[in-house]
């Protein structure tokens, strides 16, 4: 799907890119690393110096293994490659193995903040954490921890725990009454769409 073309002219003055990756681990375990990359088009003038437009401002990465099966860290790791104000903004990143022991999966969130919200971190490394839940999710779709979770699901045994996450799967809505009947909370009058047809 294409945007819709500008309804005025414009001028490019930043490009922030992140990269997701979840790599399976011999000992069968996760990495899940998170990189994030801030590049102006155009020269900046910083106080620590000139920045040259493409060299990036912010070029840093983070890494965790988490456990397959409870989705907790057991390692964390940091790298800050650029930075605004080099030399200081590096010493945050050993503060990430705060978050050895966390559960990605239960007041992840919360505790993140609590171990490294403000001065205790770096605002974007923590920014870039709250995108390591999801990434576990992605990469265990598909997987044989991930078809159980299915399969109780559809028997009834437990509620798929992709249902009322958003508004394509809402509890009372047309995908979950197609893909998840049993789940589904609509009426049972509505109409069929065109391609059920009857």
């Amino acid at each position: 799907m294409q945007s819709a073309p500008a309804n005025s002219g414009r001028t490019h003055l930043h490009t922030r890119t992140v990269v997701l990756e979840a790599f399976a681990r011999d000992d069968g375990d996760l990495d899940l690393e998170v990189e994030m990359t801030d590049v102006k088009p155009h020269d900046l003038q910083l106080q620590s110096g000139l920045r040259v437009a493409g060299e990036p401002v912010h070029r840093m990465r983070l890494r965790v293994t988490i456990d397959h099966k409870t989705f907790c860290v057991s390692a964390a790791e940091a790298i800050m490659n650029s930075v605004p104000y080099p030399g200081y903004g590096e010493p945050a990143a050993p503060a990430y193995q705060a978050m050895i022991g966390l559960n990605l999966m239960k007041g992840f969130g919360r505790e993140l903040r609590e171990r490294l919200a403000g001065i205790n971190g770096c605002t974007h490394l923590t920014e870039l954490a709250q995108q390591l839940p999801t990434l576990a999710i992605q990469a265990m779709a598909g997987s044989a921890l991930a078809r159980r979770a299915q399969e109780a699901g559809e028997r009834g045994l437990r509620k798929p725990f992709q249902l009322d996450s958003c508004q394509a799967m809402r509890s009372d809505g047309e995908a979950v009454r197609r893909y998840y009947p049993k789940w589904y909370v609509g009426t049972a009058n509505e109409p069929q769409t065109a391609s059920e047809g009857g």
